[in-house]
């Protein structure tokens, strides 16, 4: 079955980096765009980032630009989003997607806070 697994998360002072990574199975994971979401509490789901099949097609939302960095290897079926620069406001759960019969993963939760 297709799964999606995040790992990663956790807490982080504001200004600091954490890497999200994202272990896919269940498809042909390198035939299909990956994208990042995240909601934060009592707000909409957003999409992040997301990036083609072989890897040179990335799109990030305005509020990430030159903040968060997606990349895939397509060898280990992994999908990871860097994050840096961290703020308050990135407070969220973060989830991987593929657009393979809209998979979502579970959700890893960034927290920044002093």
């Amino acid at each position: 079955q297709v799964q999606l697994v995040e790992s990663g998360g956790g807490l982080v002072q504001p200004g600091g980096s954490l890497r999200l990574s994202c272990a896919a199975s269940g498809f042909r994971f390198g035939s299909y765009v990956m994208r990042w979401y995240r909601q934060a509490a009592g707000k909409e789901r957003e999409l992040v980032a997301s990036i083609g099949n072989f890897g040179g097609d990335t799109r990030y939302a305005d509020s990430v630009k030159s903040q968060f960095t997606i990349s895939r290897d397509n060898a280990k079926n992994t999908v990871d989003l860097q994050m840096n620069s961290l703020k308050a406001e990135d407070t969220a759960v973060y989830y991987c997607t593929t657009t393979f019969g809209g998979y979502w993963g579970q959700g890893a939760q960034v927290t920044v806070s002093s």
